[in-house]
């Protein structure tokens, strides 16, 4: 896809810091233009126009990237479920569930972590009988 291998290259040039000071000193300079162009209309909206279509662009990029990043990180955690041999094979498929599922799935959790205790180095000191959540 030409358009996530753009936005990608896009949004590594937006995160940068030389990108950041360019921006602000953009700013700075049309500041300075002020006194020129007597602070009139036009010279105001130059600014808004152009930070109205930056940002509205980049919203969509940030969008992008944020749902390959997530995208990502659910492919690691399906593989790390997935070799775990203690892990819940049923939580592989938990983009099929809908809201009320995952909620119902929430509470169960909830209910299984309620009577644990964790010591101060983090380890769990006292458990219940771990429920098999496969048949969910």
């Amino acid at each position: 896809m030409k358009f996530a291998k753009v936005a990608q290259k896009l949004a590594l040039w937006a995160g940068n810091p030389r990108t950041f000071l360019g921006a602000i000193i953009l700013i700075f300079l049309w500041g300075l233009s002020g006194p020129y162009f007597h602070f009139d209309d036009t010279w105001q909206l130059i600014i808004n126009t152009s930070t109205t279509i930056i940002t509205f662009l980049m919203v969509f990029l940030i969008q992008n990237t944020q749902n390959r990043d997530t995208d990502i990180l659910h492919l690691k955690i399906d593989e790390l479920l997935r070799v775990t041999t203690e892990a819940q094979n049923a939580m592989l498929g938990l983009e099929a569930l809908d809201l009320q599922q995952l909620e119902a799935l929430r509470k169960q959790y909830r209910k299984l972590g309620e009577g644990e205790t964790v010591s101060l180095e983090g380890n769990a000191v006292e458990e219940k009988g771990k429920q098999d959540l496969n048949e969910c």
